[in-house]
């Protein structure tokens, strides 16, 4: 499994016990680590915006059922991605809730090798997304060390113009110009103006 060292955990939400031990079982001997719930409210109370992992849910349970979790878990900004179970599913519902975000749409009784494969599949897309996520909050932390001028010059440099432009457009010496090209590329974490160019898009905005 990949990033199964930091990103095994499944929570599954069913009113039925039955179907909540089989998938626990058949996870678990999977090398999941499970945390399963008869309702909405129980699971909405134990889980924590940092917890990684994918939630399975039961469609239709009493009190909110799991659309309404779904919708719940994006306004909580969870971000965990959802695999709906249900076993009455309708081709509206499974366009709804796919358009709401979710991963799959499976239909009970599911296959063991189905869901497991659902499963890895969103554990390993949640993976990169946090990925992203980090590289992006990183890389933003740097350029934000970034002062004024050093702002002006990166800006400048990635449209192309050489450090003697550059001075005659900001009015200052070449020299001055080369010493804050050389501050840029140290806070940024680059070595060459390729990967500076494909990191000036993070920069954060004034």
């Amino acid at each position: 499994m990949s990033n199964m060292n930091n990103m095994n955990k499944v929570f599954v939400v069913d009113d039925d016990e039955s179907v909540r031990d089989s998938i626990t079982m058949l996870l678990e001997a999977a090398g999941y680590t499970v945390a399963a719930f008869s309702c909405a409210s129980d699971f909405l109370e134990a889980c924590t915006s940092d917890a990684p992992g994918c939630v399975i849910l039961d469609v239709n349970m009493p009190e909110m059922d799991g659309v309404r979790l779904q919708e719940e878990i994006k306004r909580r900004g969870l971000g965990m991605p959802v695999i709906f179970l249900s076993g009455q599913g309708t081709i509206p519902l499974t366009v709804r809730t796919l358009k709401s975000g979710a991963m799959d749409f499976l239909t009970k009784p599911v296959k063991g090798t189905v869901l497991l494969a659902s499963v890895r599949e969103a554990m390993e897309q949640y993976s990169k997304q946090i990925k992203q996520v980090n590289m992006s909050k990183d890389i933003a932390a740097r350029l934000a060390m970034l002062t004024e001028r050093e702002r002006e010059v990166m800006l400048l440099a990635v449209e192309g113009l050489t450090s003697k432009e550059i001075a005659q457009r900001l009015d200052i010496s070449y020299r001055t110009v080369e010493i804050h090209r050389a501050h840029v590329m140290r806070k940024a974490g680059v070595t060459n103006m390729l990967e500076l160019a494909r990191i000036a898009t993070y920069l954060p905005a004034h």
